[in-house]
């Protein structure tokens, strides 16, 4: 436990005790001054309050006087003992006496626990400071035992740093010595490796000119070759590019012209069929139309043909000539 720990306790001690000791003073005082009263003549009642503040004016004596002789490690003698029961009985007998005095049991116990903690706690709490007290003495005996060894130790260590001192110079200068005549062989051995170093770095630099040299060489021609390379390669894309334009191309004519053969060959046979004898079916009278709008006859010969009327053959040319929204509404209208 250390000091703050038994300070902390002792504060608490001294509250605690206290605060009991004015709860007691002022019951004290509300209990006894009717019964002095009671007992005092009228004309001297004021007077009354007087004997318990005496009382408990003793007992605050004792309390606050035991504290200082306790932390003190010291003793009052008997007196002190005789003055804290005195005051303590005389407490309890103020308190209990008008309860007594009507034979009111219960009022007797009610009235005697605040004097009765008074005593106990006066007797505890001198227990208790003399047991703080002994604590710190023993705290305090330990603390300087504590200080005394570390400040034993601090000057064996001091005496041990100045021999280690002494020793340490005395080695210091046998090592500066040896260390004088090592550092006169180093700087031979020193010289010896730097003209062999720069002799060796000459060479490496030299030889890493070299390889240098050789790989900005090889770098070019590595270069050269992709940039042959790469245009060989674009050139044979461009070639292919253009083989493969040419062949769509030509097979894009040679298919167009075949369909415009072919459409033709379908035209004519469809014209060559001349003027219709009935009604062509619906489809078959579209492709009669179409044909000879592309052959560029006039309504009324496309009309012959198909067998339909002249004004349902001109919805159709209408189709042909637009064939956007126009000419289908017109188709419609026309149907």
């Amino acid at each position: 436990m250390n000091g703050v720990q038994i300070r902390s306790a002792e504060r608490a001690l001294s509250a605690g005790t206290w605060l009991i000791v004015a709860g007691a003073m002022l019951y004290s005082i509300l209990t006894v001054t009717p019964l002095a009263a009671e007992h005092t003549p009228d004309e001297w009642d004021w007077t009354a309050p007087i004997l318990p503040l005496v009382v408990d004016a003793a007992v605050v004596i004792v309390v606050r006087l035991d504290a200082a002789l306790a932390r003190l490690g010291g003793h009052g003698g008997g007196w002190p003992v005789a003055l804290r029961w005195m005051t303590g009985c005389m407490t309890l007998a103020l308190n209990v006496a008008d309860s007594a005095l009507a034979k009111d049991l219960v009022g007797v116990a009610v009235h005697a626990v605040a004097p009765l903690l008074l005593i106990v706690t006066a007797e505890t709490g001198l227990a208790y400071r003399r047991a703080i007290a002994a604590a710190v003495s023993a705290l305090e005996d330990k603390q300087r035992a504590e200080r005394e060894a570390r400040e034993k130790a601090a000057a064996e260590r001091r005496e041990a740093a100045a021999q280690r001192a002494r020793e340490e110079r005395e080695h210091a200068a046998m090592l500066a010595r040896e260390q004088r005549e090592h550092e006169a062989q180093l700087a031979r051995e020193q010289a010896e490796r730097e003209d062999r170093a720069r002799r060796e770095e000459q060479e490496r630099a030299q030889a890493r000119e070299r390889a240098e040299r050789e790989e900005r060489e090889r770098a070019e021609r590595e270069r050269e070759r992709l940039r042959l390379e790469r245009e060989r390669r674009e050139r044979a894309e461009a070639e292919r590019r253009e083989q493969d334009r040419r062949e769509r191309a030509e097979r894009e004519r040679r298919e167009r012209a075949e369909r415009e053969e072919r459409a033709e060959r379908e035209r004519a046979a469809l014209l060559a069929a001349g003027p219709a004898a009935d009604k062509l079916p619906e489809e078959r009278a579209r492709q009669m139309v179409r044909a000879a709008f592309e052959a560029g006859l006039p309504v009324r010969a496309a009309a012959e043909l198909c067998g339909w009327s002249v004004r349902w053959v001109s919805a159709r040319y209408a189709e042909h000539r637009d064939p956007g929204n126009g000419g289908a509404e017109l188709a419609i209208a026309s149907r």
